[in-house]
């Protein structure tokens, strides 16, 4: 571990955090966007050769605001599809693939291509990315994240439990003889892990949603004895009822890390508020309702070298806020990350039979209109006039009458969006396994 390296990252993320000009922001941004984009045409085959066109009219290589939005698009099956020149440390896809399977069947996240880490994305098991992360890469995330997650700063010895489906050298290079690290394995019985937590006594803790509401549940029954100065809730969309049990039983607000394979793209300030983390990557916004705020990102990180993410477009939609968060950052301020594209459904205007969305933040709304009672839930659409509802409600509650109450409560949606109303189906809560994304709204038809 360098940690020159690592302080350096520490301290430029603590003086772009204290940026309060959305001007200079964008200028450090264009400055290191620069750099990057000079070095990734020098080192990529792929992004030279998918550039070209794009730049025949360019009197200069230099990158501006205008040219950066002429670039092509970029995606996951792109990305796999061309893994092997898109790299800059000449590793063939085949080798990750077999390395991070490995990986994922021994649960030894050690090894590694020459100093690359190597890993997995959480996607469908046909639909897996591989993400490459050299050493110094990994010593500059660590600084990032220990400047925004620390509650107090690198000064103050912190124990932390974190919950992840797989672990990584990119999580264990932020371990220091202040901080300590214990990684729970989510394929692992979640009751299992209640009498390590008591014993570890952790001060940050860090999760999915739904492991951190099972954790509240334990906390509730009495089973679970820690408390965290900081809870942390990632990899999955955080519902607000979620969110409403945890700080109950932990009596802590709680954070939030958006990071994905593409790259830690987001955590909360202070005041709780999530802000983008435009200090090491730059994020265009692909409007899908202007009026509500509601966009999908489109991603360029200017810090990673071995696998460049230029105008990298994620499925996920978030919501800008519609307020300044008080810690004054002139990085953006964002109120959610709703969900992905694949959870809009599209139900029929009753006016004029055309396709209209509705987002996944309308049915959560609704399911949650339906009563304390519902414990789990998922939400499908099936088809254009089909909406099927699993759930699972308290011990001793009429399923019947939760079920009408359902009804009743996307009546009442249908009517204010002004939708033809779908036929709901009701059908058993199945808990999905832990090391997968919970989805609570989703779509499995195209309009």
């Amino acid at each position: 571990m360098n940690l020159f390296r690592l302080g350096l990252a520490y301290i430029r993320a603590k003086r772009a955090m204290a940026i309060r000009s959305r001007r200079k922001l964008e200028e450090r941004q264009l400055r290191l966007l620069r750099r990057h984009f000079r070095f990734v045409l020098e080192h990529s085959p792929f992004y030279r050769r998918r550039f070209q066109e794009a730049m025949k009219g360019w009197d200069s290589p230099e990158l501006t605001w205008e040219r950066l939005q002429t670039l092509p698009l970029m995606d996951k099956e792109t990305m796999m599809s061309h893994f092997d020149e898109l790299n800059t440390a000449g590793i063939r896809k085949e080798e990750a693939f077999r390395l991070a399977w490995r990986a994922e069947e021994t649960r030894d996240f050690t090894p590694q291509i020459g100093d690359v880490t190597v890993g997995l994305s959480s996607g469908t098991s046909n639909n897996r990315g591989l993400f490459l992360v050299s050493k110094e890469e990994r010593e500059r995330w660590a600084g990032t994240v220990l400047a925004k997650l620390l509650p107090g700063g690198v000064t103050r010895r912190e124990s932390v439990a974190f919950f992840l489906r797989a672990n990584s050298n990119l999580y264990t290079s932020v371990r220091q003889r202040r901080l300590t690290f214990a990684y729970y394995d989510l394929l692992e019985d979640l009751s299992a892990h209640v009498e390590r937590l008591n014993r570890q006594r952790p001060t940050i803790l860090v999760a999915p949603p739904a492991v951190l509401s099972f954790l509240s549940e334990e906390k509730e029954r009495g089973r679970l004895n820690i408390a965290p100065v900081k809870v942390i809730s990632v990899a999955d969309v955080l519902d607000d009822r979620d969110r409403q049990k945890i700080e109950e039983q932990f009596g802590k607000p709680v954070h939030q890390i958006y990071q994905c394979t593409e790259g830690f793209l987001a955590a909360t300030c202070s005041h709780g508020t999530l802000h983008l983390n435009e200090d090491i990557v730059h994020i265009e916004r692909e409007w899908i309702d202007r009026e509500s705020g509601r966009f999908v990102p489109i991603i360029t990180d200017f810090c990673r070298r071995t696998q460049p993410i230029i105008r990298y477009r994620l499925n996920d939609i978030l919501v800008l806020s519609d307020k300044p968060c008080p810690c004054g950052s002139a990085m953006t301020a964002i109120d959610r990350v709703e969900g992905r594209c694949d959870d809009i459904l599209y139900l029929k205007d009753a006016g004029n039979g055309q396709y209209r969305a509705v987002f996944p933040d309308f049915i959560r709304r609704a399911m949650w209109q339906a009563g304390d009672e519902i414990l789990h839930y998922q939400v499908v659409q099936q088809a254009p006039d089909r909406i099927v509802v699993a759930f699972e409600e308290r011990s001793g509650m009429d399923r019947r009458r939760m079920e009408e109450a359902i009804r009743s409560a996307f009546a009442q949606l249908f009517r204010r969006l002004k939708v033809e109303a779908a036929t709901i189906r009701f059908a058993p809560y199945r808990h999905p396994p832990a090391d997968r994304k919970l989805r609570r709204v989703k779509r499995i038809w195209s309009p």
